[in-house]
């Protein structure tokens, strides 16, 4: 079972907006020096909804190579359409991930039974460890924890990404699911509390600015040392809400080229941090002691 600080790795990009592969190799060391304890390629934060299929497959290949078997690889391989992310799955696990990270479909909205079908046919069509990502705010529809428990009884479906910010669901989920089933954090700003409570790690934004810091709180967490675990994220407090002052991944793309580790390029319809939020963003990492 994977455990601890999972970053959602931002995709390094040149200032026209095409994909800096000399960066990306670069970038890959940060997290893994800094004591990641997995990398999430092609996640939200990656860009995912801006990349073509080639492009998709082809950073995560890349990345899981970087990586050379240090930490765990979690391909980003979701979509709202099911033989796309059955063909988008497969290709990551011919590439070598550890496991994918499998979004609930955004913009159609089916409903739950159309959920449970849409994750158990592709986790039928393709035996890598799949984890679920349930993010209603980004796609339109929420996956009840009763769907969830249901897809937990597939051998290959090992855990999801709770995105929902309702720590209350996430430990009713947490004390319903199988023991080998994983509950991760998906909002950095009440990770703690959730993995306090029994979840397993979470799947960071915070974590591309500050790798380490998020690894010995999510340790400390898991481990249920409260008071170690509590005083750690409290110094990353502001920098989980700085990396939400605009859409993700904007915030997180800033803060990462501010550290001299990538360029200052996005992807339209995605654009640079606005001016205003440069203090402010500025001002959180300094108080996580990571500029």
């Amino acid at each position: 079972m994977l455990t601890g600080s999972m970053v959602a790795m931002v995709t390094p990009m040149n200032g026209d907006g095409s994909i800096d592969w000399a960066g990306l190799e670069r970038l890959v060391e940060h997290p893994v020096g800094q004591g990641t304890d997995a990398i999430v390629s092609v996640g939200t934060t990656g860009e995912s909804a801006t990349l073509d299929h080639g492009e998709h497959a082809e950073v995560i290949e890349r990345t899981v190579k970087a990586v050379a078997g240090r930490i765990p690889v979690i391909g980003g391989t979701g979509s709202n359409s099911t033989e796309e992310s059955i063909a988008l799955t497969r290709t990551a696990q011919q590439a070598g991930v550890s496991a994918c990270l499998l979004v609930v479909p955004y913009y159609n909205k089916p409903p739950q039974e159309g959920l449970y079908q849409h994750f158990r046919s592709i986790a039928e069509a393709v035996s890598v460890p799949q984890i679920l990502y349930n993010v209603p705010g980004r796609t339109g529809v929420d996956m009840a924890n009763d769907t969830t428990l249901r897809l937990s009884e597939i051998d290959n479906i090992v855990g999801i990404k709770d995105a929902t910010n309702d720590l209350d669901r996430g430990a009713d989920l947490i004390r319903r699911c199988p023991d080998d089933f994983a509950v991760y954090s998906g909002e950095d700003g009440t990770a703690c509390r959730l993995m306090l409570a029994g979840g397993k790690g979470t799947i960071s934004v915070s974590a591309n600015a500050a790798p380490r810091l998020m690894h010995e709180m999510c340790t400390a967490a898991v481990a249920g040392d409260e008071e170690t675990a509590l005083q750690l994220d409290g110094q990353l407090r502001n920098l989980h809400a700085a990396m939400f002052v605009q859409s993700n991944p904007i915030p997180a793309k800033w803060a990462v080229c501010q550290q001299g580790l990538i360029g200052g390029g996005i992807r339209l319809p995605l654009v640079v941090l606005d001016d205003e939020y440069h203090d402010t963003v500025r001002a959180a990492m300094n108080t996580a002691g990571v500029l």
